[in-house]
C-alpha cells in the first residue's frame, strides 16, 4: 500500500451512523508522524494505524516511564507468530484461543497494530470465525474478534483498506434459512449461533464489495417466492443483511441506488401488511441514505436519494411502524402474514439493538440538505407533518403501547442531526459542500421537534422521559436560543412549587441535561445561580427520589463552574443585587409575554451581561451553607438501611452523595472550602448518625481527596481523640456481640471508626505527617476492642495501606494550574478541556510511604500470626471451652485483618517474588507431563511406552506461556531488604493459614464463624497480587467512570468532558495496565498446599463450608497455573468415595467442584480422568435424594459433551493463514505440534470407545433410571463418522426400542434414528469427513435442470405439468420460478433405482440393523403406538414415530435387509387398524402409513406402486367413511407430511382422488363434506402454486356458497381464499429483466397482484348472485337464507384474503362492490353473525395499502354514501373508514381528495340523525389535528367563519311573553305550546347542534396545545353566550365541550387561563365552573 497516497487527512468518509459510533475511544499515540515536504510519511513503517488519530493522549499522562513502541510490536510479532502456530498445527482450543485472548487484551491496552496487520488479522479472523469443522464455541471467540478488529470504522476504510467476501458468510447463514436440497436433518453436526452470524454480517457487511451486488441479487432473489412466503421474508432478511450500501464508484452507471429501488419497493409491496418488512426495507433504505450521502455522483434532491413517490411510501410505512390508534380502526399488520415467516426470523436484527425508530431517524437525518428549504415538500416538510400528526400522542395524558416509540424515534431524530452536524464540521464526514447541514435548516429541524420534546419530558413512563430529556439537551445544544427560553418558562413555576410535584421532578432533570448548555450560552449563565437555589428545597428526606435528582442536577453545575464569588472588590453591585433583580424581571417577562417568548440575550451588552454574572455569584457562600445544612437534616432523617445491595433510594442517596460532594468540594474557592471543612468537621464532632455512616464517611473522603492537608490537620486530631473517650469512658468495644448488628454502646465508636478510615484512602502522602497518631490508634484499638468494631479498626489500616502504596491520581480540579493563576474569572465559565492538554498530578509511592506501609503491615501481619498459633496450639489466653464463641470470635477476627492487610499491600507483592525461595514447577520439582506444552511446546516422546496415560493430558488451558508484562510504576526493587520481608511474610502467612485450616477441619468442623473469613482470607492470599483483585478495583472504577461521563457525551463530538473526568480516565487506564500484568503465575509448593486444602473442604459436609471452598477455590484456580490438574485427582477421589457410601452432602461437593465450575472443561480435556467423573456421575445419580436428582439432570449436558467427537479437521484459506507466518522457519514446530495432537486424539478416542462398551454392558443391567443417563452417554461416545458405531451398540438399541419403558424406549428409539440418520449422512457426504464437515452432499437421484426461461412457454408448461400424473422430475421446492428464473433450478428423477450410494462398512451396519426388525419388534412397537398417551397435549400424530419408522421401512422395502417382510407389516397394519373404532387405531395408523409412503417417495415407480397399493385403498374407505371430529386431526397431519415441501405428484393417487371431491347438497353429513374440503385444503396449501387441479373445484365451490352447514361454508371460504393466493406468480426471464421492468414500470416499481379478466369475472358474477338473493330475501326473515349463507362464506373468503400479503388483489372491487354490500349485510338484524363478520371485513378495507391516486373511487363511495344513504348506520359506518383512510394516507392523498373529505364530514354535522352528527364532529377534529400545518390553520379560520355564521344566521325564537311556562314551555325546542316539535323546529335544532358540534370539532382539534391558539378563547366564548342556554342536546352539548376543554388542561392552566381576557372568563365561568349558589 503506497503512503503516500494514504495520509492522515483521509478520514473515513462513511462513518457509521449508529449509536456505538459516538463512543469512539479517543486515545491517541503520542507525537504525530513526520512528513516531508510533500506531506507524505517520510518513514514507510511508521504508516499510521489509524484513520483518526487518538484524541487522548494515554501513554503520555502515566507517572512513569512506559516501554516504547519497538517493544509492543516485538510482542505483537510474538503474538502472531504463536497463533500461527496453533492454527497451523489445528490447535484452536486452547491455543489459537489463548493467543486470541492475548491479542485482545495487547489492543486492550490502546496499543494499535500497523494498518497491513490490521487487516491481515481482520481477514484472518473472518476465516476463523467462519471455517467449517471448528467447533462451534471456539468460532464464536473469533467472531467476537473479528468484530473487535473492526468495531469502528476509522481502523480501515471500506473498500479501500479492506475488502471481504460476502459468499463465505453466505454459506454458513444459508444452512439455516434457505431450503436445503437434502431431506437429511444434519442431527449430529454442532450447528452454530445464528445470532453470531447475522451480527458478524453487520460488522462484515461495511466491507462487502458494491461491485458484488448484481450477484447477491441473482443469488438471493431466485429463491423469493409468495406462494409458500418463508422463503420471501429470507430472502428480504438476507438483502438486508449482505447488500451493499456504499457507493460503487463513478465508473459504475448501473450500481447507483435508483437503478435498484424500484424493485426493492416492488418487493416491498409483494408482502402487504408485515411489519418484518417494513422493518426490513426501513433498514436497508436507511443505511443507503447514509452511504449515499457522501458520493459526490448519485443525485440528491429535496427528497435525498428518494424520489417524491418514494419518499411518500416510505413515510407512509413510517406512520404504520408508529402503530397510532384511529378511531375504531384494527392494526394495519396483519398477524398471519408475520407469523408465515418461519425461518426468516432468524435474520431479524434484535430489536432492542436496532430499534425501529433508530432506522427511521437515520433515513431522514440522511436525506436532509439545504435544498428542503427551497421547496414546498421535501424530507423535512413530511417530517413537520408527521410530527404534528401524531403531535397529541406525545401528551402525557394520551400514553399507550406507542409512547415509548415516539420519545424514542424523537430521540433518534435529535442524536443523530447533532453526529451528521458535528461530523460535517470537523470533517470526519465527508459531505459535498451543496448538502451539508447549515444554519437555516438547524433552526427548521429543532422548530419541528421542539414542542413534542417539551411535552415528552413530564412523560408517565420513565424510559420515554429519558429519552426525551436527552433530546432536550439535544435541542438545546443545536439552538440553544430557541429551547431554553420555553425551558426556562416552565422550569420557573414548577421549582417555585406552584404546580404538581411531577413536574417538578422533570424540572429538576431538565436542569440537569441543560446545565452546562446554560452555562456556557450567555446570558442564560446568569439564571444559574437562581436556579441552584430554587433547587436546594430538592433536598428533602421525605423524597428521596427527588433529592437524587436535585443532587445530580447540583453536580452538574459543579463540574462546570468555579464556585467564587466573582463580586469581590467590585463595590457597585451590593452583593448579588443587581442579579436578583435581574432575574425578577426576567421572569416577570416570561410571565408577561407568554408561549412565543424569545430572550435574545445575544444582543445583550457584553459588559452588562459580566456584572450581572459577576453579581450572581455574590450567593454562592449562602447556598453553600444552606446546601450543607440541607443534606445534613436529611442525613439525620434517613431511614435504616434494611441489607445491603438492595437498589432501595436510601442505598441509591449514599452512592450519589459522594458522586456530589467531590466535585463540589473541588469546585469551591479556598474561603467556601473552609467554610465547609469547618461546618462538616462540627458536624461529625458532634452527631452520631448511625445509619447515615457510610454517607458520612464518603463524605469525609471527598475533602480530604480535594485537599488534603487542610482537611486532615483538622479531622485526625478531633477523631483520633473522640476514639480514645468512646473506649476510655463508654466502654466500647468492650463485648463479643453474635449480631452482626453494631451495639447502641459501640455505635459512637463505630462511627469515629469508619470516618477515620475514609479519611486516609485516596489521600497522598499528606498522611505521613500523622503517622505517629495513626500507628498508636491502630495498636490501641487492636488491643482494647472485641466484637463488630474490630472488623471497623481492620478496615481502617487496610484503607491507611492503600493510600501508601497504590498509584493514582490526585487531581479533582476543574481547571488547569496555568488557566487559574490568578485566581478565576469569568472566563473559565463552562471552558473546554483539551484532552491532550493536562496535566494530572499523580500520587506515587515514595519510599517513606514505602517504608511506613511495610512497618505497619509487618507488626499487624505478627501480631495476628502469633495469635493464631497461640489460638490454635492452646496456649492463649482464650479457650474453647463452653460455647467457644470468644475464640471464635478471635479466630475470626485475625483472619479479617489479615486477609485486609494482604490486600492493602496487594501492589507491593510480585508474581516472581511470592515463590521466592519456594520450590515451584519451574525448577523442575514435579516436571510432570501437565505442565509441558508450557510455552506451546509439546512434549518430547514420553519414555514410558506407548500405554502411559500422560498423553491424555494435553496442556492445561491456563498452561501457556504466561502474557507480556508491561512498565506499571511498580516501587520496589527486586532484591531489596524491603521486597524480601515483605514476600517473606506473605509466605508465612500462608504457612498458617494452612495450619488454621488443618486444625480447623479436625476440631470444629462446623464452625462456620471462622471457616467462611478463613476462605476469603484464603482468596485474597492467592488473587491480590499486583492488584487488589478482590475488590474488582478495576471493574468498579470503569463503571462509575462510564456513571458520570453519560451527560457529557455529545455524538460527533470527542471526549469534551470536565477535567476531572478525562483525569479518571487517565486514572483507569493506570489499572488496565495493572490488570494485564496480573496473569497466572506459576506454581508453588505452598500454593499445591493451600490449593488442595481448598479442595478437601469443597468436599465437606457443611453446605455453608463447601460453598466458601469452593467460591475461593474458583478464584485461585483462575491465577496459578496448572492448579486444575492438581486438584482433579483428590476431588475425583472423594467424588467416587462419597457415591460409595452414600455420602450426600459430599456428592452434592464432588458434583458441584467438577461438573458445575470452571473445572468441568478441564475435566472433559483430560481423558486420564475423565472416564472414572463419568462412571461415578452415572453412580451418583441413583443418590436417592431429589436435590442431587436435580443436580444430575442438570449435569447431563456436561458430560454428555465429554462424549462428543473432537473436531478433526477444519479447512481454511491457506493463503489468509501465511499472511501472518513470522519471518523465521517455524514449520518442524508445527509438525511436532500436529503430531502430537493427532496421536492424543486417537488415544483418547480409543478411550471413549472402549468407555461406551463398558456403559453399554451396563445399560443392560441397569434400572430405568440409571439406564436412561447411560444411554444419552453411549450415544454421545460411542457414535462415530468413522466406524458409525459398534454392533454391541446396535444391539442395545434395537432391542430397546420396544423396551417396556417409555422413557427409555422414547431415549433408545431416538438414538436409532441418529444412527440411520448418520448411515445416510455420511452416504450422502459420498463417505468423506471433509465433504461432511462443508456439508457437500451428493445424491444420485438429483438434478440440475437447466431452465430456458427465454421461451415465453416455458413457465406456462412448467405449470401444467403438475396436473399430470407422470413426471420425467420431480420438482420438491416451491421457490424455482416464482419471482424470477435462476439458470437451473433442482428436481429429482421420477424414476430412480437408488436415491444414496452405500459403501461396505454402511450396508454392514444396515445388515445388521436389519436382523433386529423382525416382525414382532414391529408388532411390539405398533402396540405402543396404539397405547392412549399419557397426558392430552400429546395425543396428536408424532413426527418422530413416523419419521422413525419410514428409516426402517427403506430398509425393508428399498433394500430388502429386515427379518420382518412387507407382506408381514401390512397384515400388523390392517390388525392395528382392525375396525377403525377407536381414534387412536387412526392415530397409529396414520403414523404407520405416512412413514411407509415416505420411505418410497425417492424410489422406483415398482417400489411405490407396492405401497400405494396397499395404503390407498385404506386411506379412501377413511377418508370416505371413517372421519371423526377426533381423528381427522392426524390425518390431516398425515396429509401434510407426505405432501409438504414434496411436489405434489409424488402423492398422484390421493392428490387426483382427494380433488375429484364434489360437495353434495343433498346430503346432511355436514363433517363427513367439510371434513373432505379440509383435507383437499391442506393438499392445496401444502403444493401452493404447484396445483393445478383447482378450476374445477373452485368452480364447483362457487356455485354451492350458499350452503346451509356453517362448517362446509367455513371450509369453501378457506379453500377458495387458498386458491386464489397461490394463483398468483410473476416469473421473470431473470434478475435483469426483473430489475429493467421495475425500472421501466415507475420509481416505485410494477403493482403486484392486479387481478386477471378471469378473477374479476368471479368476483362480479358471485356479487350479483349475492345481490339477487338480497332482493329476493323477505325483511325480516329468521332462518338463513341464500343470502346469508352466501354472504358468510364470502366474507370469510374475503376475509382471509384481505388479511393475507396478497390482499391488494381486491383492490378495485372496493368501491364497485364491497363497500355497499357489506353495508347491506351489517343491515341484517336477525342474523348477528353476519353483521359482526361484515362489520370485521368492512374494517379491513382502509387498512389495505393503495397506490397514489388509485385512492379516488374509494373515498368517492364513501362520500356518497355518507350523503345520501338512507340508513343512518351505514352513513355513521362509512364515517369509520374515512378516519383511518385520511389517516393512514396522509402523505398520500392528493390536495382535492382532502378538501373533499373535509367539506363531506363538515357537511355530515347536519346530519338529521343525533348519532352521526356526533360521529362527524369527532372524525372533523382528528381530522383537523392530523393535517398539515399550513393547510389546517387556512381550514380552521374557514370552518370558524362558518360555523359562528351558522350559529348567528339561526337563533332561537324569542320566548312567547303570555305563556305560562309549564311543561310544554320547557319541551326540547321553543315551541308552539304543543308538545311535539314542528319539522321547521327540528330543522333549527339540528342545525344549532351542527354549529356547536362544529366549533367544537375546532376546540377538541387541539387538546393540549398550550397556551391554547388565539383563536380558541373567542370560539368558547360564542358557544357559551349564544348556545349553552339552549335547551336539550345543544345547551349540552356546549357544556360538554367547555368542561372538557378545562379538564384535558388541568396541568397547564396556570399558562393556559392567561389567553383569556377576563370579560371572557366571565362570560364562561357559568358553564365553566359552576358558582356556589347555582
Amino acid at each position: 500500500m503506497d503512503p503516500s497516497k494514504d495520509g492522515f487527512a483521509a478520514v473515513l468518509s462513511g462513518l457509521q451512523a449508529d449509536k456505538n459510533a459516538s463512543e469512539i475511544s479517543g486515545a491517541t499515540s503520542p507525537g504525530c508522524e513526520p512528513r516531508d515536504v510533500n506531506g507524505a510519511i517520510s518513514n514507510p513503517i511508521l504508516q499510521p494505524s489509524r484513520h483518526r488519530p487518538r484524541t487522548y493522549p494515554y501513554f503520555r499522562y502515566l507517572p512513569y516511564e512506559v516501554e516504547d513502541e519497538e517493544r509492543r510490536s516485538r510482542d505483537l510479532e510474538e503474538i502472531l507468530k504463536h497463533l500461527y502456530i496453533a492454527v497451523e498445527a489445528g490447535d484452536f482450543s486452547p491455543g489459537a484461543v489463548h493467543w486470541t485472548r492475548e491479542l485482545r487484551s495487547w489492543l486492550g491496552l490502546k496499543f494499535d497494530p500497523d494498518r497491513e496487520q490490521r487487516i491481515k488479522l481482520v481477514k484472518l479472523y473472518y476465516e476463523l470465525a467462519l471455517a467449517p469443522g471448528i467447533d462451534p464455541s471456539v468460532s464464536e471467540r473469533f467472531a467476537s474478534m473479528f468484530m473487535m478488529l473492526t468495531k469502528r470504522k476509522h481502523y480501515l476504510r471500506p473498500l479501500v483498506d479492506l475488502t471481504l467476501d460476502w459468499r463465505i458468510l453466505y454459506r454458513e447463514i444459508k444452512i439455516f434459512v434457505l431450503p436445503q436440497e437434502s431431506g437429511l436433518i444434519q442431527s449430529t453436526y454442532l450447528k452454530r449461533n445464528i445470532k453470531t452470524l447475522t451480527k458478524l454480517c453487520s460488522f462484515a457487511q461495511l466491507y462487502f464489495d458494491p461491485k458484488e451486488l448484481p450477484a447477491m441479487l441473482d443469488e438471493f432473489l431466485p429463491y423469493f417466492s409468495g406462494s409458500f412466503t418463508e422463503t420471501g421474508f429470507v430472502v428480504v432478511g438476507l438483502l438486508n443483511l449482505f447488500l451493499p450500501t456504499a457507493s460503487g464508484g463513478d465508473d459504475y452507471e448501473n450500481l447507483r441506488p435508483q437503478n435498484y429501488l424500484p424493485t426493492y419497493f416492488h418487493l416491498w409491496s409483494l408482502m402487504n401488511r408485515s411489519k418484518n418488512f417494513d422493518i426490513n426495507f426501513l433498514d436497508l433504505f436507511s443505511r443507503l441514505a447514509r452511504d449515499s450521502l457522501p458520493s459526490k455522483n448519485i443525485p440528491f434532491s429535496e427528497f435525498g436519494i428518494f424520489t417524491h413517490e418514494q419518499t411518500t411510501l416510505i413515510y407512509t410505512a413510517i406512520l404504520r411502524l408508529l402503530e397510532i390508534p384511529v378511531g375504531q380502526s384494527t392494526s394495519p399488520y396483519s398477524a398471519t402474514v408475520d407469523v408465515s415467516s418461519g425461518l426468516g426470523i432468524l435474520l431479524d436484527r434484535d430489536s432492542r439493538k436496532h430499534p425501529v425508530s433508530h432506522h427511521i431517524a437515520r433515513w431522514i437525518v440522511m436525506s436532509l440538505s439545504p435544498a428542503c428549504l427551497e421547496s414546498n415538500e421535501s424530507i423535512l416538510s413530511f417530517l413537520e407533518g408527521l410530527i404534528q400528526a401524531v403531535e397529541t400522542f406525545f401528551h402525557p395524558s394520551n400514553s399507550g403501547s406507542w409512547t415509548r416509540t415516539l420519545a424514542q424515534l424523537v430521540f433518534y431524530l435529535g442524536d443523530f442531526f447533532i453526529m451528521r452536524w458535528n461530523r460535517e464540521r470537523n470533517g470526519e464526514m465527508d459531505v459535498p459542500a451543496s448538502r451539508q447541514l447549515n444554519e437555516a435548516l438547524k433552526k427548521r429541524y429543532v422548530l419541528c421537534l421542539r414542542d413534542v420534546t417539551f411535552m415528552g419530558i413530564y412523560a408517565k413512563s420513565g424510559t420515554a422521559m429519558s429519552f426525551s430529556l436527552s433530546t432536550l439537551q439535544s435541542l438545546a445544544y443545536l439552538e440553544p436560543d430557541l429551547v431554553l427560553p420555553g425551558a426556562l418558562q416552565r422550569i420557573y413555576p414548577s421549582m417555585q412549587g406552584l404546580v404538581e410535584v411531577h413536574r417538578t421532578t422533570s424540572s429538576l432533570r431538565s436542569l440537569q441535561v441543560l446545565a452546562r448548555t446554560m452555562i456556557r450560552t450567555k446570558g442564560y449563565r446568569c439564571h444559574i445561580t437562581a436556579l441552584l437555589g430554587l433547587a436546594l428545597p430538592g433536598i428533602d428526606a421525605n423524597d428521596l427520589e427527588k433529592s437524587l435528582i436535585t443532587l445530580s442536577f447540583i453536580t452538574a453545575v459543579c463540574y462546570n463552574i468555579p464556585f467564587a464569588d466573582l463580586s469581590k472588590g467590585q463595590e457597585e453591585f451590593e452583593g448579588n443585587l443587581l442579579a436578583m433583580q435581574w432575574i425578577t424581571g426576567e421572569m416577570e417577562r416570561m410571565e408577561r409575554e407568554g408561549a412565543g417568548i424569545e430572550l435574545n440575550y445575544s444582543a445583550m451588552d457584553d459588559k452588562e451581561e459580566e456584572m450581572i454574572l459577576r453579581s450572581s455569584t455574590a450567593g454562592f457562600g449562602e447556598f453553600i451553607t444552606s446546601f450543607l445544612g440541607r443534606i445534613f437534616t436529611l442525613l439525620e432523617n434517613l431511614p435504616d438501611a434494611a441489607r445491603l445491595r438492595s437498589g432501595s433510594p436510601e442505598e441509591n442517596i449514599v452512592n450519589t452523595l459522594p458522586a456530589a460532594f467531590t466535585p463540589l468540594l473541588a469546585s469551591l474557592s479556598p474561603e467556601l472550602f473552609d467554610l465547609a471543612l469547618h461546618k462538616i468537621v462540627d458536624f461529625i464532632a458532634n452527631h452520631v448518625i448511625h445509619q447515615a455512616r457510610d454517607a458520612m464517611a464518603f463524605i469525609c473522603n471527598s475533602l480530604c481527596k480535594v485537599n488534603p492537608e487542610k482537611a486532615l490537620d483538622k479531622l485526625i486530631p478531633v477523631l483520633v481523640r473522640a476514639i480514645k473517650t468512646e473506649i476510655d469512658e463508654n466502654g466500647a468495644g468492650s463485648t463479643r456481640n453474635a449480631a452482626s448488628d453494631v451495639l447502641p454502646r459501640d455505635r459512637g465508636l463505630v462511627w469515629n471508626v469508619s470516618m477515620l478510615s475514609m479519611c486516609v484512602v485516596h489521600v497522598g502522602d499528606a498522611v505521613l505527617k500523622h503517622k505517629a497518631a495513626l500507628l498508636e490508634i491502630a495498636v490501641f484499638m487492636q488491643s482494647r476492642c472485641k466484637g463488630m468494631p474490630t472488623v471497623h479498626i481492620s478496615n481502617f489500616v487496610h484503607h491507611l495501606l492503600l493510600n501508601l502504596t497504590v498509584t493514582y491520581t490526585m487531581d479533582y480540579s476543574l481547571f488547569e494550574p496555568n488557566q487559574v493563576e490568578g485566581g478565576f474569572s469569568i472566563e473559565v465559565w463552562g471552558m473546554r478541556q483539551d484532552p491532550a492538554a493536562l496535566t494530572p498530578r499523580w500520587h506515587l509511592p515514595n519510599q517513606e510511604e514505602v517504608g511506613f506501609a511495610c512497618e505497619l503491615f509487618g507488626s499487624q501481619a505478627h501480631n495476628a500470626l502469633s495469635q493464631l498459633r497461640s489460638l490454635i496450639d492452646g496456649t492463649s489466653s482464650i479457650k474453647r471451652e463452653g460455647s467457644g464463641k470468644e475464640w471464635s470470635d478471635e479466630v475470626s477476627r485475625n483472619l479479617v485483618l489479615l486477609r485486609l492487610i494482604i490486600s492493602g499491600v496487594s501492589v507491593l507483592f510480585d508474581a516472581k517474588g511470592v515463590s521466592e525461595g519456594l520450590v515451584t514447577i519451574e525448577d523442575g520439582k514435579s516436571a510432570d507431563s501437565e505442565m509441558m506444552g508450557m510455552n506451546g511446546h509439546t512434549p518430547e516422546e514420553q519414555s514410558t511406552g506407548e500405554d502411559s496415560d500422560s498423553a491424555l493430558d494435553g496442556t492445561d488451558e491456563s498452561s501457556i506461556k504466561p502474557s507480556f508484562q508491561y512498565p506499571t510504576g511498580y516501587v520496589l526493587t527486586k532484591g531489596d531488604s524491603t521486597y524480601t520481608q515483605l514476600h517473606e511474610i506473605r509466605q508465612q502467612i500462608g504457612r498458617t493459614l494452612h495450619d488454621v485450616h488443618t486444625f480447623l477441619a479436625a476440631e470444629q468442623e462446623d464452625d462456620m464463624l471462622c471457616f467462611v473469613p478463613l476462605f476469603t482470607a484464603y482468596r485474597s492470599w492467592f488473587v491480590d497480587v499486583g492488584i487488589e483483585r478482590t475488590a474488582h478495583v478495576l471493574d468498579r472504577v470503569t463503571k462509575l467512570y462510564a456513571a458520570d461521563l453519560l451527560p457529557y457525551k455529545i455524538s460527533g463530538v470527542r471526549k469534551d468532558y470536565p477535567r476531572p473526568i478525562l483525569i479518571r480516565r487517565a486514572n483507569v487506564y493506570h489499572l488496565q495496565r495493572l490488570r494485564h500484568n496480573a496473569a497466572p503465575r506459576a506454581r508453588s509448593e505452598l500454593d499445591e498446599q493451600l490449593l488442595l486444602d481448598l479442595a478437601k473442604s469443597s468436599v465437606s459436609l457443611y453446605t455453608e463450608v463447601r460453598r466458601n471452598a469452593q467460591s475461593a477455590g474458583e478464584a485461585a484456580l483462575k491465577v496459578i497455573f496448572g492448579a486444575r490438574l492438581l486438584v482433579i485427582p483428590p476431588l475425583i477421589d472423594a467424588f467416587r468415595k462419597a457415591v460409595k457410601q452414600k455420602d450426600f452432602p459430599r456428592i452434592k461437593g464432588g458434583l458441584f467442584a467438577l461438573l458445575f465450575g470452571s473445572l468441568a472443561k478441564t475435566v472433559g480435556r483430560h481423558w486420564k480422568y475423565t472416564p472414572t467423573v463419568i462412571r461415578t456421575f452415572i453412580e451418583a445419580s441413583e443418590a436417592d435424594k431429589p436435590s442431587i436428582q436435580k443436580m444430575c439432570t442438570g449435569g447431563v449436558f456436561q458430560v454428555v459433551d465429554y462424549g462428543r467427537a473432537q473436531p478433526r479437521m477444519a479447512i481454511l484459506d491457506e493463503a489468509v493463514v501465511k499472511a501472518i507466518a513470522p519471518n523465521d522457519d517455524v514449520s518442524a514446530v508445527i509438525a511436532k505440534k500436529k503430531a502430537f495432537s493427532v496421536k492424543k486424539r486417537t488415544r483418547i478416542e480409543q478411550k471413549k470407545y472402549d468407555l461406551a462398551e463398558e456403559l453399554i454392558g451396563l445399560a443392560r443391567a441397569s434400572h430405568w433410571k440409571k439406564a436412561l443417563r447411560t444411554v444419552s452417554m453411549v450415544m454421545a461416545l460411542g457414535m462415530r463418522f468413522e466406524h458409525i458405531c459398534s454392533d454391541n451398540m446396535i444391539d442395545l438399541i434395537s432391542t430397546g426400542a420396544v423396551d417396556p419403558h417409555p422413557g427409555l424406549r422414547g431415549m433408545y428409539s431416538q438414538t436409532l434414528m441418529a444412527i440411520f440418520t448418520m448411515i445416510n449422512i455420511r452416504a450422502a457426504c459420498s463417505h468423506s469427513y471433509a465433504n461432511y464437515v462443508q456439508g457437500i452432499h451428493h445424491f444420485p437421484a438429483k438434478l440440475n435442470v437447466t431452465v430456458k426461461a427465454d421461451d415465453p412457454e416455458w413457465t406456462q408448461k412448467f405449470l401444467s405439468d403438475f396436473g399430470q400424473a407422470d413426471a420425467e422430475f420431480y420438482v420438491d421446492h416451491d421457490y424455482p420460478g416464482w419471482l424470477v428464473w435462476g439458470k437451473t433450478m433442482p428436481a429429482y428423477k421420477a424414476n430412480n433405482k437408488t436415491d444414496v450410494e452405500f459403501d461396505d462398512l454402511e450396508w454392514e451396519k444396515r445388515k445388521t440393523l436389519g436382523k433386529y426388525l423382525t416382525r414382532s419388534w414391529y408388532s411390539t412397537f405398533f402396540g405402543y403406538l396404539k397405547q392412549e398417551p399419557r397426558d392430552s397435549s400429546a395425543d396428536k400424530f408424532r413426527m418422530t414415530s413416523s419419521l422413525f419408522l419410514a428409516y426402517t421401512f427403506e430398509l425393508m422395502i428399498r433394500d430388502g435387509l429386515t427379518a420382518a417382510t412387507f407382506d408381514e407389516i401390512k397384515e400388523e397394519t390392517l390388525g392395528v387398524f382392525e375396525e377403525g373404532s377407536d381414534k387412536h387405531q387412526h392415530r397409529a395408523t396414520a403414523e404407520i402409513l405416512g412413514s411407509m409412503v415416505s420411505a418410497v417417495m425417492d424410489l422406483d415407480v415398482e417400489k411405490r406402486t407396492k405401497v400405494w397399493e396397499f395404503v390407498f385403498p385404506i386411506i379412501r374407505k377413511v377418508f370416505s367413511d371413517g372421519l371423526t371430529p377426533e381423528n381427522l386431526g392426524y390425518w390431516t397431519t398425515f396429509l401434510h407430511m407426505i405432501l409438504q415441501s414434496r411436489d405434489p405428484r409424488r402423492a398422484w393417487p390421493l392428490l387426483d382422488w382427494l380433488a375429484s371431491f364434489r360437495l353434495d347438497m343433498g346430503s346432511n353429513a355436514a363433517f363427513k363434506e367439510s371434513s373432505k374440503i379440509n383435507l383437499l385444503h391442506q393438499c392445496m396449501a401444502d403444493s401452493g402454486w404447484h396445483f393445478q387441479l383447482d378450476r374445477p373445484v373452485s368452480e364447483d365451490f362457487l356455485t354451492h356458497i350458499d350452503h346451509p352447514y356453517k362448517g362446509v361454508r367455513e371450509a369453501i371460504g378457506h379453500s377458495l381464499a387458498t386458491i386464489t393466493r397461490t394463483r398468483y406468480h410473476e416469473s421473470f426471464q431473470d434478475v435483469t429483466h426483473l430489475v429493467e421492468a421495475q425500472k421501466a414500470a415507475s420509481s416505485i416499481g410494477a403493482q403486484p397482484y392486479r387481478p386477471t379478466e378471469e378473477f374479476s369475472s368471479v368476483i362480479q358474477n358471485v356479487f350479483q348472485r349475492i345481490h339477487k338473493w338480497r332482493e329476493n330475501r323477505p325483511a325480516g326473515q329468521q332462518t338463513p337464507s341464500s343470502y346469508t349463507s352466501g354472504s358468510k362464506t364470502v366474507l370469510l373468503w374475503l376475509d382471509s384474503i384481505l388479511s393475507s400479503h396478497e390482499c391488494t388483489q381486491l383492490l378495485s372491487f372496493f368501491p364497485s362492490l364491497f363497500t355497499e354490500e357489506f353495508l347491506h349485510m351489517m343491515e341484517v338484524r336477525e342474523d348477528p353473525e353476519l353483521q359482526s363478520l361484515a362489520y370485521h371485513v368492512f374494517r379491513h378495507l382502509p387498512n389495505i395499502p393503495h397506490r397514489i391516486g388509485e385512492d379516488k373511487e374509494l373515498i368517492d363511495t364513501l362520500m356518497r354514501i355518507g350523503s345520501s344513504s338512507t340508513s343512518w348506520h351505514q352513513r355513521l359506518r362509512v364515517m369509520i373508514n374515512m378516519q383511518i383512510i385520511f389517516f393512514r394516507r396522509l402523505f398520500l392523498l392528493s390536495k382535492e381528495c382532502r378538501t373533499a373529505l373535509f367539506n363531506c364530514v363538515t357537511n355530515m354535522l347536519q346530519d338529521v340523525q343525533h348519532e352521526v352528527r356526533a360521529g362527524a364532529s369527532a372524525t372533523l377534529s382528528g381530522m383537523i389535528r392530523c393535517s398539515p400545518a399550513a393547510w389546517r390553520n387556512e381550514t380552521v379560520f374557514e370552518l370558524k367563519a362558518r360555523f359562528t355564521k351558522l350559529l348567528d344566521s339561526h337563533p332561537l325564537p324569542k320566548k312567547p311573553r303570555n305563556k305560562p311556562t309549564g311543561a310544554a314551555g320547557s319541551s326540547s325546542v321553543r315551541s308552539s305550546g304543543t308538545s311535539t316539535p314542528t319539522p321547521e323546529q327540528q330543522r333549527l335544532v339540528i342545525t344549532r347542534h351542527a354549529a356547536v358540534l362544529g366549533l367544537g370539532a375546532l376546540v377538541q382539534a387541539f387538546p393540549y396545545t398550550s397556551p391554547p391558539p388565539e383563536w380558541m378563547p373567542g370560539v368558547l366564548t360564542t358557544m357559551s353566550n349564544k348556545a349553552a342556554a339552549d335547551p336539550g342536546i345543544v345547551g349540552g352539548s356546549v357544556k360538554q365541550i367547555i368542561s372538557d376543554f378545562k379538564k384535558t388542561r388541568q396541568d397547564t392552566w396556570f399558562i393556559d387561563v392567561k389567553a383569556f381576557r377576563p370579560e371572557q372568563l366571565e362570560d364562561l365561568s357559568g358553564v365553566l365552573w359552576k358558582s356556589y349558589f347555582a
